[in-house]
């Protein structure tokens, strides 16, 4: 139960109480305790909707037994509308109409053997005038509740996918990477095999190479080996991109019109591979969104090495413009920088403009 469940009913309560207190009519004290344990009950309507919305509908018909009459009393019609409503908000189907009928049959007992007025269809009208329109509400409340249930559910599977589909494309990557690693190796311990009798020094700063390089390549393997490659992937031979191929991304782009203010400082020449291709992506994925929103076709893209980390922050004007992409690389990314353990943050500033900002840490791809 949620404390904000009590909030209406204990108003309705109070309500009922002020107006009876004012109200001078016989069995006002007991017409309060009936119309109090009402609302009560009410405070439950989420967890037993039918029994506990049935009830106070029958202790909302009751006042006129115990004394004053229907029309001395208003709070039993706040009452009864959060009754009906109640019966239709929180209880799938049509099932709900059960209460509301029982609270019309309570309802119309009373004017039927309390009530000494002549009554006619007009006071039929008049109760379904109360009761129906809170129903209908709550049935179009559930409703709108239930469609945005599904749209999150929804959305949620789409993040997933995006998720699974990143960490695929990581495998991918990770694949080639560690292909070229071992190739790199096979031709290392070759050439040490050739040399280990004619040049023993040689040889053996050869073996350290490889030593070195399997070191890296079980490196990028522990820190992705809970993904799984797609089994209907073609095998790639080739290096992944990296860093180094930062002019031909930037060439690609201009070629699309996009004019990309390049500034790249301290890299590296051996950077961690895994941290090398993860960096490539994201500034693929900034000049990508760039291509797409910015107003004036143009970006600022900074890459370097600060400390013990890589860093690329992005900058482009942003038009507003929301509906050309699905926002699935920049989840993808996240899940990327994440598993990687470094940060990625992203979004529009005051004076308009869309930064991107991620920082890979080089110690795990080192470690």
């Amino acid at each position: 139960m949620q404390w904000t469940d009590a909030l209406v009913p204990a108003l309705f309560a109070v309500l009922a109480v002020v107006e009876l207190a004012l109200l001078d009519a016989p069995g006002r004290l007991a017409a309060g305790v009936l119309e109090v344990a009402a609302c009560g009950l009410l405070v439950f309507r989420r967890q037993r909707p039918l029994l506990v919305a049935s009830m106070a509908g029958l202790l909302v018909a009751a006042p006129p037994w115990v004394g004053p009459a229907f029309e001395e009393v208003a709070t039993t019609i706040l009452i009864g509308a959060l009754v009906s409503y109640s019966l239709a908000r929180w209880i799938a189907g049509h099932v709900g109409l059960v209460g509301v009928a029982l609270t019309l049959l309570a309802l119309w007992a009373g004017y039927l053997f309390v009530d000494d007025r002549s009554h006619d269809v007009t006071d039929v009208v008049f109760v379904l005038a109360l009761l129906a329109p809170p129903y209908v509400f709550g049935r179009l409340v559930r409703r709108l509740a239930e469609h945005g249930e599904l749209l999150r559910r929804q959305q949620e599977l789409v993040k997933r996918e995006a998720v699974r589909a990143e960490r695929d494309r990581i495998a991918r990557d990770l694949h080639d990477v560690i292909a070229h690693s071992v190739s790199a190796m096979v031709m290392q311990a070759a050439a040490a095999e050739d040399l280990v009798r004619s040049d023993p020094d040689r040889a053996e700063e050869l073996l350290g190479q490889v030593a070195d390089t399997g070191r890296r390549a079980l490196t990028e393997t522990g820190q992705l080996l809970h993904l799984i490659r797609d089994t209907d992937d073609e095998l790639g031979l080739a290096p992944a991109p990296g860093l180094a191929s930062l002019d031909e991304l930037v060439a690609e782009f201009g070629d699309s019109g996009l004019l990309v203010d390049l500034e790249v400082s301290g890299l590296p020449a051996d950077l961690p591979a895994g941290v090398d291709v993860s960096a490539y992506r994201i500034a693929r994925e900034a000049l990508t969104n760039a291509l797409r929103y910015a107003d004036d076709r143009a970006v600022s893209l900074q890459v370097g090495v600060t400390g013990a980390e890589v860093r690329i922050h992005s900058c482009n004007r942003a038009s507003g413009r929301s509906g050309e992409g699905s926002g699935l690389g920049l989840v993808g990314l996240a899940e990327r920088v994440a598993l990687l353990g470094g940060t990625l943050t992203h979004g529009c500033a005051a004076d308009g403009r869309f930064e991107l900002a991620a920082e890979l840490p080089l110690r795990a791809g080192r470690a």
